[in-house]
C-alpha cells in the first residue's frame, strides 16, 4: 500500500510538472475518470523550469501502479510504461503487436490465383497475339484473356496447361478483344530471336481458382483490391520489377516465395529471371 501510495504521489508530481513546463490560459477540459464518469476540470499551468524534477520523478513511477483514476487519466485499460513497454490494467507486460510486412501488404493486394488454360486460338488482327479461354475459379465461368505469347510457343504447348493468372486488372481492350487478366510467365530476354519465355507452373494438383500467396500458404488472405483501385495505386507497376524466379527456378517477391497450397510456383526452365 505504501509503494502504491508513493508510486502515485511520483506520478501526481510528473505530471503537475509536465503541465507547468510553459505558461497556457487556463483551458476546459473533460476528463474520463476511472470508471468511466466523465467531469469537468479546469487547470492553469504556471511558469516553471522543472525539466530536471520531470526526468527525476518520471524514473521513480513503479512500472507496475494501478490505474489513476483519481487524477482524472483514462489509464483503466492500456498504457506504457517509460520504457515503451506495453502494461494491463494490472500492470502486467502484455505481447507487443505483430510485425506488419509492408511487402505481404502490397503483395496481398494482387488476385493472383491458379488457372487451367481451355482453349488457344490466333488473333486474326495481331500476329503476335493469343486469345485464351481460361478457367480460374469464376463463378460465371472461364476468362478470355489476350497474350503476346504467339511468337515463342505454338497454341498446342499451352492448351491444357495449368498456369497463373493475375485476376484483378482492369480489362483492357486488345486489338477488338477485351481481356480480362494477365496469364503470367518468366522470361530470358537475350535478344528478339533468343527470347525464352515460359509459363509459371502451379505443383501438379493445384486446385483451380486457388488464390496465391507470398511467404506462407494461408486460406485466410485479405481481400484483394478492386481493379479501379490496383490501377489508380500502382500495385502492379510496384510489384512486378521485383517479381523474378529464383536460381533454382521458383517464382518470388523479393525473398517471398509465390506458393499455392500444393508447393511454391516454379518455370520449368527459366532462374533468375523476370517474371510479367
Amino acid at each position: 500500500e505504501e509503494e502504491r501510495e508513493a508510486a502515485m504521489a511520483a506520478l501526481k508530481a510528473t505530471t503537475t510538472t509536465l503541465f507547468a513546463a510553459r505558461p497556457l490560459r487556463p483551458l476546459t477540459t473533460k476528463l474520463r475518470g476511472g470508471r468511466g464518469a466523465t467531469r469537468t476540470t479546469t487547470t492553469t499551468n504556471t511558469t516553471t523550469s522543472a525539466k530536471a524534477t520531470t526526468k527525476a520523478n518520471a524514473q521513480a513511477v513503479s512500472l507496475t501502479c494501478s490505474p489513476i483514476g483519481s487524477f482524472g487519466f483514462p489509464f483503466s485499460k492500456l498504457r506504457r510504461n517509460f520504457r515503451g513497454v506495453v502494461l494491463s490494467a494490472s500492470g502486467e507486460d502484455t505481447e507487443a503487436p505483430a510485425v506488419v510486412d509492408e511487402r505481404q501488404d502490397l503483395v496481398n493486394s494482387l488476385d493472383i490465383r491458379v488457372g487451367k488454360i481451355l482453349s488457344v486460338k490466333e488473333h486474326e488482327e495481331a500476329d503476335s497475339l493469343f486469345i485464351e479461354s481460361i478457367d480460374v475459379g469464376d463463378e460465371d465461368g472461364p476468362r478470355t484473356i489476350v497474350s503476346g505469347l504467339r511468337p515463342y510457343m505454338p497454341a498446342s504447348e499451352l492448351e491444357g496447361k495449368d498456369c497463373v493468372v493475375l485476376c484483378n486488372l482492369k480489362p483492357r481492350n486488345m486489338r477488338g478483344v477485351k481481356s480480362h487478366g494477365m496469364l503470367l510467365c518468366a522470361s530470358d530476354k537475350k535478344g528478339e530471336e533468343d527470347d525464352v519465355v515460359e509459363l509459371l507452373s502451379p505443383p501438379e494438383g493445384s486446385p483451380v481458382g486457388e488464390r496465391l500467396c507470398f511467404g506462407g500458404f494461408t486460406g485466410d488472405l485479405p481481400d484483394p483490391f478492386g481493379p479501379n483501385k490496383i490501377q489508380k495505386k500502382k500495385i502492379w507497376e510496384k510489384v512486378q520489377p521485383d517479381l523474378k524466379t529464383d536460381a533454382q527456378g521458383g517464382a518470388q517477391f523479393q525473398d517471398l516465395p509465390m506458393v499455392a497450397s500444393t508447393g511454391q510456383i516454379k518455370s520449368k526452365s527459366l532462374t533468375n529471371s523476370n517474371i510479367s
